[in-house]
């Protein structure tokens, strides 16, 4: 290959006529090329073909050709350097980099504009940012490039705050310069270098400022700069306004409808996702890509849209990216999120070069399910083949462990992550030990470990706490763990229902009075419960004791046969929340109409005989759903399969996957 490149830089250097594409396809021996045309004198033929090999690719040989012009003790001219500085950049290359830099100061053109800039690149990229803003201080003269790069590179380096300080003050040399008819002004490329800034600071003032920048120097079309502009605003939360740049951009690309689906699947809005993908398909101007279809898996993943999902994978296939480790890995957690952990598996099996998050994918997915050996037995084989575990993969260890209440695992791996890996705990990873503790009966070994991280204790860590409290009716860890939510998270009513609970659990009803006189005063409601099931394309939703859904009444009265079958089953109503919770689902009233019940109900009447149900929930099921559609799956010789904000549950034959284990 470096005969070959060497070759076509002789040829090129001779010959008009022979351009170094059509030269590579030929068969002529490479030696007699070398011999005969090493010589060759031309400057300006060398500059082409550096710049050549630069631009397509090749920056080995690119730079391998510059060696060779200079073996020749050829002069090179602020045309040769620039092109042989990008090389050393997409190389990363930093040694080769000083060493053409030494070059251009001998020959003296380290000042020019473009060598400055092309140097404050190379330097940006491989890290060196100190000597960078070094070069760019010294530069006499300094143009957008020069600015463009310096920004760029603080915004590779993760350092977006001295980016947009470089940005204010670009702006206020370009005003000056403007003044003086010396015009230097702010471009898209610099634009977008600036709201890739704004984007890893996500600081909404900032972004609305630059935004007006973007309108004033009339970029508000620009489809770089809108793209960019959409993910700025929703790294704020400020979705609206990610959405309204969306929509003002004149040429939408595919990586624009790719853009606003991921920042629509990413917060939650799964349906606007589905509908933008649906738009994009329908008007037929851009075709969708493998980024497109990791997206909309995505957006179905957080709303369970299994049906909606199965279509999409059916893409995946017939565009051949089932291998594919990106979309894969989507459609391997897009199945485990919509319950069908076994599905995944086949899929993780298909993807040929798994990484790091295609293996944290199926862990987490077995772990959410409940299959805690089968996550582990995930994670040993990811370990066996090399593959550095990382953050996120530990946290699913640990949640996998915690839901199965494997607590010497558990704390084996918790500890092993930072001796071992050197990953230093998060509060992820303490929220799941402080669970796992809590859930396994060990209140005071979970309360010593939040007394000893290294990381603020979060609502989520004292939350559990708090609900482990309550399963095994500890009233002074509970107290302490509520004083402390109450100062993190003061209006959720959660905490102040499960502390009333605890203290009814103890016969403590004076306290149980104050907590419900307090929650009246304040107006705190507790979240309503809700469940959803999705039929034929269709998603149902159902709440405690709905009667919106106009089948309503062949729901209740099927649902009373369901209960009347169960309660010969064995039966007995699960009363011990009902006596204490302030909540409507939770008294005995309304025990039978739960939300999920409902759902559960509607979906068996309406599906085909053997096939699985499946049913979300917003909330954690109760122990009294969670017994009745135990028998219910027995009796009907279903599998229902249960969603809920914890973890999934899979119901068959009297039993449920989670070993009662919640």
């Amino acid at each position: 290959m470096k005969i070959t490149k060497v070759a076509l830089v002789a040829a090129a250097a001779s010959s008009s006529e022979l351009t170094s594409n059509h030269l590579s396809r030929t068969n002529t021996n490479l030696t007699t090329f070398f011999n005969n045309y090493v010589n060759t004198t031309n400057v300006w033929s060398w500059n082409t073909v550096i710049a050549d090999l630069a631009r397509a690719g090749d920056s080995v040989e690119s730079l391998l050709a510059f060696a060779a012009m200079r073996k020749l003790s050829l002069t090179p001219n602020r045309s040769t350097f620039p092109c042989a500085i990008k090389s050393c950049s997409a190389l990363y290359d930093v040694n080769s980099g000083k060493q053409t830099h030494s070059q251009a100061l001998v020959f003296g053109f380290h000042n020019d504009v473009f060598v400055s800039s092309a140097l404050i690149d190379m330097y940006s990229k491989c890290g060196y940012l100190d000597d960078a803003h070094n070069l760019f201080d010294e530069t006499p003269v300094r143009n957008v490039v020069s600015w463009t790069s310096m920004i760029t590179g603080y915004v590779q380096n993760g350092r977006p705050h001295d980016a947009l300080y470089l940005f204010k003050n670009f702006l206020h040399e370009e005003s000056l310069t403007n003044e003086n008819e010396n015009e230097v002004c702010v471009d898209a490329v610099a634009m977008v270098s600036v709201l890739a800034a704004c984007s890893s600071t996500s600081n909404k003032n900032v972004t609305q400022g630059v935004h007006s920048v973007v309108v004033k120097k009339g970029f508000e079309g620009n489809t770089r700069i809108g793209n960019t502009l959409v993910d700025a605003y929703a790294k704020c939360g400020m979705v609206g306004l990610s959405r309204k740049a969306f929509e003002e951009i004149n040429n939408k690309d595919v990586t624009t409808w790719n853009s606003m689906i991921a920042v629509c699947a990413q917060h939650g809005m799964s349906t606007q996702a589905l509908e933008l993908f649906s738009t994009m398909v329908r008007d037929g101007d851009v075709k969708y890509n493998a980024v497109t279809l990791s997206a909309v898996l995505l957006a179905c993943a957080h709303s369970g849209a299994l049906q909606i999902g199965k279509c999409v994978h059916d893409q995946v296939i017939k565009m051949g990216l089932e291998a594919d480790v990106v979309v894969g890995t989507s459609v391997v957690d897009m199945y485990c999120k919509c319950g069908r952990v076994l599905t995944a598996r086949r899929a993780f099996d298909r993807i040929k070069n798994k990484n790091v998050r295609s293996w944290t994918a199926m862990v987490a997915g077995y772990g959410m399910h409940g299959y805690a050996r089968e996550a582990l037995d995930i994670f040993y084989e990811m370990i066996r083949v090399n593959i550095v575990p990382n953050y996120i993969t530990f946290v699913s260890v640990l949640s996998a462990c915690s839901h199965a209440g494997l607590v010497d695992e558990g704390w084996h791996w918790f500890q092993t992550m930072n001796h071992k890996y050197r990953i230093e705990p998060g509060v992820e990873h303490y929220s799941c030990m402080v669970d796992l503790f809590g859930r396994a009966g060990f209140l005071n070994r979970a309360y010593d470990l939040i007394k000893k991280m290294k990381v603020r204790p979060d609502f989520v860590i004292w939350g559990s706490l708090l609900a482990a409290c309550r399963m095994h009716k500890n009233v002074e860890l509970g107290e302490i763990s509520a004083r402390k939510l109450f100062e993190l998270d003061p209006n959720n009513c959660g905490y102040y229902v499960l502390l009333s609970n605890i203290y009814a659990d103890a016969g403590r009803w004076d306290d149980v009075e104050k907590m419900r006189k307090y929650m009246k005063k304040h107006g705190l409601n507790k979240t309503p419960g809700f469940s959803l099931v999705e039929l034929k394309g269709k998603v149902h939703v159902f709440m405690v004791g709905d009667k919106e859904h106009p089948g309503y009444e062949k729901i209740y009265l099927y649902l009373e046969e369901l209960c009347m079958k169960v309660l010969e089953a064995g039966y007995v109503p699960n009363m011990t929340s009902v006596l204490h919770d302030v909540d409507e689902e939770e008294k005995e009233m309304t025990l039978r109409i739960h939300s999920e019940k409902l759902a559960v109900a509607y979906a068996i009447m309406n599906s085909v005989p053997g096939t699985t149900i499946q049913v979300f929930k917003n909330l954690r099921i109760c122990g009294d759903c969670h017994e009745t559609i135990k028998l219910i799956a027995k009796i009907v010789d279903r599998e229902i399969v249960v969603r809920d904000s914890k973890r999934f549950h899979h119901f068959s034959d009297g039993l449920c996957s989670c070993g009662d284990f919640w």
